[in-house]
């Protein structure tokens, strides 16, 4: 799948420990040792359920049966079961002295879940089962049209970013969109069991939680998102703007409107997440400085294999450790054509950093050599910060983790692809430059929208804000009013929409997408100037740059162990997030939009 969509997939749990539920708690309820006791303890006991459960989810998501569902449940249950007494423990020493490095250690424990379990056996079993549920369902899906062709998730996604039909683009739209609705209830009691789970860790409910992973109250990162969104709005809405009406002169008038929301499925993209595929339709300057690199790989007959040797190029190129070749041999790369797998690419941490592995059914083309180039992000994270205890062994927050590859991605310039034999030449001037960030926007500032309104609508799931009788109702209003998208047909509350969309069944918070996508042109300003490039940014590649990967390898090597602020002051100077490096980058983009647009009715 694309590349912003990819997650970070760890246990259900940062620490885990051994033997049954009733075992785990009474091993962990214990008062009578000090604070860092508990954190290693925690540590020791953790390690061989952890690499248990890493298995068994392993299993699951590339053998999707009956049999690894079993083996996934149980192995969720265990992990649930033993946060929920380790929660209870950690909270007993709040208030407590403590070194700096302990204090840090307890307050990750009470907030490092996205599922949270009672303190219930029965409810422990439950949430693992409807989560183990969810995600092989979305997994297994695929859409029978009336003539029986079925087809699965990446097929249907091919169609859409290749036809210009609009009967075609609604049947598929529509088709995929069935995977959904017979897990509805089973999400809606997800939520009742998390954010009772959530109370219990001590939060109101599990939006609370959730906002509450970024060193800061859950009220205050609410500004703080809100404010980074406000930055960068004003550049979205005059991509909404032109592209609107492109669509307008290729559809009709009668199908897009000038002065209504676009109609989801002519996006070139199932979820409207990203807009890149319907460059061909948007070039300003069509046939100057075209990249084709998805012709080139397949004319030098690359394989998944060539792809992935050459993202790991651009990593050592920075002075980065090469990857294990168990790497290599214990991934998965490519779609087995005898079972059905959860083909959403993903990142792995298997014995502490000494077996990193990918999920991705990897097809040759350039979409998928960004994937490997995001993915290989995560699990250089890994091997930076594997020497940390294991509490530590995370992103800043999360949203550093799916910063690190796209950072590199900014990289990925024509010079760089014509170094690799992608390119035969490079075009420059004012018409290439504008060709240039039109794609890159229609790919990352189209998401930001996106990015931010999927945990809008979850945590107003969470807070009962929206009720379960308004799911989809409540999805569609967020998305009119952050994207400028409505659905093309009429869809009611026998629906499921957002449940369509894999980090939902899948329970991944995707904020951390909208903060990456903020992160990452802040991350890759920074260096860039550590690279000594003092040419516009939008031109500048740390590729072979030594004093840019001491940076950011700095800054990975600190895990989590640290406030966020701390690693972005290591590698920006700055201590909060800034939105300005995004303007900064699309300065030539943004004003030949605006004079697109000058004649046009922007707004929905």
């Amino acid at each position: 799948m694309r590349f912003k969509h990819l997650l970070l997939v760890a246990t259900v749990i940062i620490l885990a420990g051994c033997g049954s539920a009733t075992d785990v708690d009474s091993s962990i309820n214990s008062t009578e040792e000090s604070a860092a006791d508990f954190v290693a303890r925690m540590e020791v006991e953790g390690r061989e359920l952890a690499r248990e459960a890493r298995a068994a989810y392993w299993v699951r998501n590339t053998y999707i049966t009956g049999d690894t569902a079993i083996l996934a449940a149980a192995a969720g249950e265990r992990g649930l079961a033993f946060e929920s007494a380790m929660v209870k423990q950690a909270k007993q020493y709040l208030g407590t002295d403590m070194d700096p490095e302990t204090a840090r250690a307890i307050e990750l424990m009470l907030r490092g879940s996205s599922a949270p379990a009672p303190d219930d056996p029965e409810l422990q079993a439950e949430l693992s089962a409807i989560l183990t549920h969810m995600e092989g369902q979305y997994g297994a899906g695929k859409y029978c049209n009336a003539e029986g062709v079925c087809r699965e998730l990446q097929e249907l996604e091919a169609v859409l970013a290749e036809s210009r039909d609009y009967d075609e683009l609604l049947d598929i739209w529509q088709g995929w969109r069935q995977v959904s609705p017979p897990y509805r209830a089973d999400y809606q009691r997800f939520v009742e069991i998390a954010n009772l789970g959530a109370q219990e860790f001590g939060y109101r409910n599990l939006a609370e939680l959730w906002q509450g992973g970024y060193d800061m109250d859950s009220n205050t990162f609410t500004i703080e998102s809100r404010r980074l969104w406000d930055e960068v709005k004003p550049l979205y809405d005059e991509l909404h703007c032109h592209v609107r009406a492109k669509l307008n002169e290729s559809y009709g008038a009668d199908k897009v409107a000038l002065d209504r929301p676009i109609p989801a499925h002519l996006l070139g993209n199932m979820w409207s997440q990203t807009w890149d595929n319907l460059y061909p339709m948007m070039e300003p300057y069509p046939g100057v400085s075209p990249v084709d690199v998805t012709a080139a790989m397949q004319l030098q007959g690359w394989d998944e294999i060539k792809m992935a040797r050459t993202a790991e190029g651009f990593f050592t190129s920075l002075g980065m450790p090469a990857l294990p070749e168990s790497f290599y041999k214990n991934s998965m790369l490519k779609k087995p054509r005898d079972r059905n797998v959860v083909c959403h690419a993903s990142a792995w941490d298997f014995d502490d950093g000494n077996d990193p592995r990918i999920k991705q059914c990897v097809e040759v083309n350039g979409e998928q050599f960004v994937t490997l180039h995001h993915e290989l992000g995560h699990i250089y994270y890994f091997l930076l910060y594997r020497d940390l205890p294991s509490i530590f062994k995370g992103g800043a927050h999360d949203g550093f983790h799916e910063a690190i590859g796209d950072t590199i991605q900014l990289s990925m310039t024509p010079g760089y692809l014509q170094s690799k034999g992608l390119m035969d030449r490079v075009t420059e001037g004012y018409e290439a430059t504008i060709n240039k960030q039109m794609k890159l926007a229609l790919e990352k500032i189209a998401f930001l929208p996106f990015g931010k309104m999927i945990d809008e609508w979850r945590w107003k799931v969470f807070t009962g804000e929206i009720a379960p009788k308004d799911y989809n109702r409540g999805w569609w209003k967020l998305r009119e009013e952050y994207q400028g998208i409505a659905a093309p047909t009429e869809r009611g509350e026998e629906h499921f929409d957002a449940g369509a969309k894999y980090h939902v069944p899948g329970n991944t918070p995707y904020t951390r997408y909208f903060l990456s996508f903020i992160m990452q042109f802040q991350f890759h300003k920074a260096l860039c100037e550590a690279a000594g490039q003092d040419g516009p940014l939008h031109e500048c590649s740390i590729y072979n740059n030594k004093a840019a990967g001491d940076k950011l390898g700095n800054m990975m090597a600190m895990g989590q162990s640290k406030p966020w602020p701390d690693a972005m002051e290591a590698i920006t100077g700055q201590r909060s997030m800034d939105g300005s490096a995004i303007i900064d980058y699309f300065a030539p983009l943004n004003a030949w939009l605006q004079e697109q647009n000058q004649d046009r009715a922007c707004g929905w």
